[in-house]
């Protein structure tokens, strides 16, 4: 299994590959106009599941299934906490970003915006509009930050705030400092009703009041 400083820094390798090449793509999107039709397999392609979960044997839609499975559990957990919350309330929800809220280990480094899990997205989205603030807390470096921004906004998601790693977290354990972001966050006044992620040390600590675990296989996936 990858240890975390490895995962950290294939992601930062993985998004900021995908900046270069997403900047370089806007060169031949003239030519495409000249031929519409070629479009629509060009943009299957780059969607197309693949990249390390492919090589790990990980099947994508028996991922989906999975995660559908807990997001079915968390859904009318978050109706019925929100229909009882009591007045002056501020409810939020804190996600992990790579195979939490994005599909970042079936897609080639190359995809960005790496696609959002559908059902995690939805989830968000409908507690967001009822008023849920709506918190990544990723073990990304801070380095990519406005890069992860704009790939949470570009797919879907609200974001109230993004959490990434400062130089100083990168010498703590992964569940430490997710621990004291969701702590800060509770620190504004905020709420956590509930937390949600594919690895354990996304979801130990306290500060939230459930915790909802997607598939990692073993640690398999980031």
């Amino acid at each position: 299994m990858l240890n975390t400083r490895t995962r950290t820094s294939r992601s930062a390798l993985a998004v900021g590959a995908a900046a270069v090449t997403a900047a370089l793509t806007l060169v031949p999107a003239a030519t495409a106009q000249a031929a519409p039709a070629a479009a629509p397999a060009a943009v299957a392609a780059a969607s197309a599941p693949g990249g390390n979960a492919a090589i790990l044997g990980i099947d994508y839609a028996t991922w989906q299934r999975d995660v559908a499975a807990v997001v079915d559990v968390a859904r009318p957990y978050i109706e019925q906490r929100l229909n009882n919350a009591p007045a002056g309330e501020k409810p939020a929800i804190v996600l992990d970003i790579d195979n939490s809220s994005l599909e970042t280990d079936f897609h080639y480094f190359w995809t960005f915006p790496t696609p959002a899990i559908a059902k995690v997205r939805a989830l968000v989205q409908y507690a967001h509009a009822r008023g849920v603030a709506v918190f990544f807390v990723t073990a990304r470096p801070g380095i990519i930050h406005s890069l992860t921004m704009h790939n949470l906004k570009a797919v879907g998601y609200p974001v109230t705030g993004l959490y990434v790693r400062d130089l100083p977290d990168l010498f703590q354990e992964v569940s430490t400092y997710k621990t004291a972001k969701r702590a800060e966050i509770e620190g504004r006044g905020y709420t956590i009703i509930a937390n949600i992620g594919n690895k354990e040390s996304d979801l130990v600590g306290g500060h939230a009041e459930r915790t909802f675990k997607l598939p990692d296989y073993d640690g398999k996936l980031s």
